[in-house]
């Protein structure tokens, strides 16, 4: 994966089309990050659908690195609320690990990801957060 490729597959997120997203991925890939995992194309519309109705969540590349088998990335990961984000909400759609937002709120974060790739496609990802 070239970074290229890399801007591409953030464009296709920011823009919300969660089908070119996952034409990004590797047959059968694990996406794991905060308690959640994805393995299907369905699990990651129906996870990003539902968090996006109430977040526009937008990613800015700062730093990208790649090899055959591994591509990192630093970023800022920005939420802005669209509409209030409950507890309530959050619990009944498995996301019992996330943190309610209120309307117009604002939060950014530093993220730092690794994308394990098969064949120039990812594999599996995992990330951590840095307030």
């Amino acid at each position: 994966m070239t970074r290229e490729d890399y801007e591409h597959y953030v464009a296709a997120f920011n823009a919300r089309d969660y089908d070119a997203v996952f034409d990004f991925y590797a047959e059968a890939p694990r996406m794991a990050f905060f308690g959640i995992e994805i393995t299907t194309r369905e699990q990651l519309k129906a996870f990003y659908t539902f968090l996006h109705s109430y977040v526009t969540e937008t990613v800015t590349i700062e730093k990208f690195a790649s090899s055959d088998d591994l591509a990192a990335v630093e970023g800022i990961i920005r939420i802005e609320a669209i509409r209030d984000l409950t507890r309530e909400d959050l619990d009944a759609n498995g996301m019992e690990q996330f943190f309610p937002i209120a309307k117009g709120e604002v939060q950014e974060m530093r993220q730092y990801i690794h994308y394990h790739l098969d064949g120039g496609k990812i594999a599996s990802v995992g990330c951590a957060v840095v307030p």
